[in-house]
């Protein structure tokens, strides 16, 4: 098929003021021309027919489950729906029809510890409570993953009340956005 689809897309192209054609492009390509004519005029195979009428199925089910399915859920998904598929042929047909599941990104690492530096030291020893407001602050700096990428999270909780005190969000990691928190 991408034999005969180049062949078509290509013989009518003009080289030095001459018409390339069928002929001369099978001769380059080591095609025989009937092999091209007989491409053209046979009628499609079962299996040709059969992806014809799944791909538009699987095209579906993808977009029905927000364009994140890949081979496997995608796979079930048609099993479910009462489509008779196996998991190669929806792989193959995924490709044919140019979707994709959404791809997991890789871990963010939000500390980095160097090991020459000192640790600094547990004013609290581990004691997370406290006796009134504002005695004690602790602090969490996470991400959270986003379409448009990473957001770094800060929040600043008073230990008696459980409650935010303070909170900033970025796209660094940086010092600033802590004090901005506090």
């Amino acid at each position: 098929p991408e034999v005969v689809a180049f062949i078509d897309a290509n013989k009518d192209d003009l080289v030095d003021g001459r018409r390339l054609g069928v002929e001369l492009i099978c001769r380059q390509l080591q095609v025989a021309p009937s092999s091209y004519y007989a491409a053209k005029t046979r009628t499609p195979s079962a299996r040709a027919q059969r992806d014809e009428e799944l791909i538009p199925r699987l095209v579906e089910l993808w977009e029905a489950n927000y364009r994140v399915y890949g081979v496997r859920k995608l796979w079930k998904a048609a099993r479910r729906a009462g489509i008779a598929i196996g998991r190669d042929q929806t792989a193959r047909l995924m490709k044919v029809a140019g979707i994709e599941g959404a791809r997991r990104s890789k871990r963010v690492k939000t500390t980095r510890p160097d090991p020459a530096s000192a640790r600094h030291p547990d004013l609290v020893q581990r004691e997370f409570t406290a006796t009134a407001p504002n005695r004690l602050w602790v602090t969490d700096l996470t991400f959270v993953a986003t379409w448009a990428g990473v957001a770094y999270v800060c929040f600043i909780i008073d230990a008696f009340s459980r409650m935010i005190v303070g909170w900033r969000v970025a796209s660094h990691m940086r010092t600033e956005m802590i004090l901005d928190a506090i």
